[in-house]
């Protein structure tokens, strides 16, 4: 596994300045990294910032055709804590401005990757850190990880998204409870929910979501670049079926003019394993 940041590779430091977001690629799998442990990897203004270079990076690596899948995941077995607000005074900064500027261009940018996206839970996903796992295709979650957004405990509303991405996923009367309550779910009970896709074995979630995004980098990217699009587009514009139908028809129109729909086609024909390049 190398580092696109030069920082660590297979293990090894190679530069002394800590990195508290980067990203390592592990062949056509690139790994985006959170690493505040000290602050269960809650972002600050300055980490934030740092997440958002490490995105233009990966950005770029996905664009170049060199990365085809992506996990999100956080060190010293934490996702995310959410923002760190330690010393931050509500009553000198506009809340609504933080968002908008840092936290929210973070959450689309991982929702908008062209590709495969899964996050690997351990520990917390609050606040932000819930926002940035659900805006991954695929949450792999450990037992005992815990989400939610107590922010009703702070006189706040969810952020980061959540108010869709935790809705479309457990639906409103649910999403509404948590709201209410605070309460957090722990991986499997977020997995019985629907709001994660998995729970695994506390330590397990990188490992578990790594295999799962290996394989999905393996498989027909154009294809599932384009389903994504689709079903974020079906959502924004609430589309009827007579156009979503329309939208399919058109989208397979193109891809059956790819390499890989030629390669499916004659896989399946042949009896034999496809091979996906992304085209």
């Amino acid at each position: 596994m190398t580092s696109v940041e030069g920082r660590q590779v297979d293990g090894t430091k190679v530069d002394s300045t800590p990195a508290s977001a980067s990203v390592a690629e592990d062949g056509a799998v690139a790994v985006l990294t959170l690493d505040r442990q000290a602050r269960r990897n809650a972002l600050d203004l300055p980490a934030a910032a740092e997440l958002a270079r490490a995105l233009d990076g990966l950005a770029e690596s996905v664009a170049a055709g060199r990365i085809r899948a992506v996990v999100v995941t956080g060190a010293g077995g934490s996702f995310c804590a959410g923002r760190d607000i330690a010393g931050v005074d509500p009553a000198a900064e506009d809340a609504g401005q933080v968002l908008a500027d840092v936290f929210n261009p973070l959450v689309r940018r991982i929702a908008d990757l062209p590709v495969p996206t899964l996050a690997a839970v351990e520990g917390p996903a609050l606040g932000v850190g819930l926002g940035l796992a659900l805006a991954c295709d695929l949450v792999v979650a450990a037992e005992d990880a815990k989400l939610g957004s107590p922010f009703g405990r702070i006189g706040a509303v969810l952020d980061s998204g959540a108010h869709l991405l935790m809705a479309e996923r457990i639906g409103r009367p649910r999403t509404l409870e948590l709201v209410y309550t605070g309460r957090l779910l722990d991986g499997a009970q977020a997995a019985a929910w629907g709001l994660v896709s998995r729970a695994v074995a506390p330590g397990s979630a990188l490992a578990e979501a790594l295999t799962t995004a290996r394989a999905l980098a393996q498989g027909p990217t154009r294809a599932f670049a384009a389903s994504k699009h689709l079903l974020a587009r079906i959502r924004d514009e609430a589309l009827p079926l007579a156009e979503v139908l329309s939208l399919e028809a058109a989208v397979q129109r193109e891809l059956s003019a790819g390499a890989d729909y030629r390669e499916g086609f004659a896989a399946f024909q042949q009896k034999r394993s496809p091979v996906f390049r992304g085209a």
